[in-house]
């Protein structure tokens, strides 16, 4: 004898117990089913522990969805400032970072609490460490679950499952293996939001600058940028430039970084040769930039040997374009075993973008990361688990 439901959602993430609370409190009977050990695990890593949980100043533009409409509907029904009146109802206190990022004062555990209580408050019921064996669309329009804790029948079947990023958490291609066995399409996936790794001759040359950071700007192929603190890592590069570039770089593709972006060098330069015109420019440069990077570029024989007064105008043009477009050409990136986010899934054109049920198959919807939405660092991806959650919890 199988149990009953109206609603089970399938993932006991950020966007499923958003949904769960949202439709439960309409009074549906809902149960969220997860194969982990815990609800919210990202929600719990997220932000170094502290959950950068939305972004006050939220735009569509910061979203990358192969149709840039779909985002408009869920995020103008549940902005980031409904989910900020929930955080300040449940008495969390929070701050806000730099470009209108809001983190928690005390810890990302307190996020997942209060979703928990949301979802008590609304009578969902959470049960974990069930593994779903099948899923089939019965005749009468309810959808039958045979899980490893016995057999389930429902009117409506929420994928919340995620993406495929960070595996060791439990992340797993099953939501988009739902969308294909239900005859959707589900678009080409790859991590986002990730660290570039480097050629090994760069790797190797590199390396010993592990830990140093410095502000840039980093240029795509295609004209993206970002102006975000550059990371160099063991393997390659990181920071929050780096993440947000990834998302729209592309294998084989060079960047173009500007390792001074908010001055000019060939004045800086000027202004130093005006008051120490013998120091050498290999000093003058380590005052502006990180002194190890300043002798790898020596090494590489990128720089002259000279004083500031015995700089020509060429020496001057050569400088400038290797400080304000220095190219890299990475290797490829750490994939999912680091990404924030993954690309691609769950094609939106096959879902109502008001309500994220499925065109195709009435009483099936798609909510979260396992669509072809992502967002950029800051808050962006949260908030679109809270905005789709909601928004499907008004309907399923």
């Amino acid at each position: 004898m199988s149990r009953r439901c109206d609603v089970i959602v399938i993932g006991a993430g950020a966007a499923g117990l958003m949904c769960a609370a949202s439709a439960s409190y309409r009074g549906r009977s809902v149960l969220v089913l997860d194969n982990a050990k815990k609800a919210g695990r990202k929600v719990l890593i997220s932000g170094g522990g502290r959950c950068n949980f939305t972004n006050n100043g939220l735009s569509i533009d910061a979203f990358i969805c192969a149709n840039p409409h779909f985002v408009k509907s869920a995020l103008s029904r549940y902005t980031a400032w409904n989910f900020i009146d929930m955080v300040e109802r449940h008495g969390i206190a929070y701050h806000e970072r730099d470009h209108g990022q809001l983190f928690c004062d005390d810890s990302a555990k307190d996020i997942v609490k209060m979703l928990h209580t949301e979802c008590d408050w609304a009578g969902v019921k959470i049960q974990l460490r069930t593994e779903i064996l099948s899923i089939e669309k019965a005749e009468d329009g309810r959808f039958h679950l045979q899980t490893s804790q016995g057999a389930l029948n429902c009117e409506s079947v929420v994928v919340a499952t995620g993406g495929l990023s960070m595996p060791k958490l439990g992340a797993t291609p099953y939501g988009y293996k739902i969308a294909e066995q239900f005859g959707l399409k589900v678009n080409a996936t790859k991590a986002g939001l990730v660290p570039f790794t480097l050629q090994q001759h760069d790797k190797d040359k590199y390396a010993e600058l592990s830990g140093v950071s410095l502000p840039a700007r980093i240029t795509t192929v295609s004209g993206v940028s970002f102006k975000e603190a550059l990371l160099f890592t063991h393997r390659g590069l990181s920071g929050p430039s780096v993440l947000q570039v990834s998302s729209y770089w592309n294998a084989g593709e060079a960047i173009t970084i500007n390792l001074l972006p908010d001055t000019e060098i060939t004045e800086i330069l000027a202004g130093m040769t005006e008051s120490s015109p013998n120091q050498a420019l290999k000093t003058a440069l380590a005052r502006v930039l990180p002194k190890r990077l300043v002798e790898i570029f020596y090494a590489d024989g990128l720089l002259p040997e000279c004083t500031l007064k015995q700089l020509q105008h060429k020496d001057l043009h050569d400088i400038s374009t290797l400080l304000h477009n220095w190219q890299v050409k990475p290797n490829g990136t750490e994939g999912y075993r680091t990404a924030e986010v993954t690309l691609g899934g769950v094609d939106t054109d096959e879902l109502s973008s008001k309500t994220m049920e499925a065109k195709k198959v009435s009483g099936l919807y798609f909510i979260g990361e396992v669509m072809d939405v992502s967002g950029w660092l800051g808050g962006y991806n949260f908030q679109w688990a809270w905005s789709s959650g909601w928004s499907c919890g008004q309907f399923v």
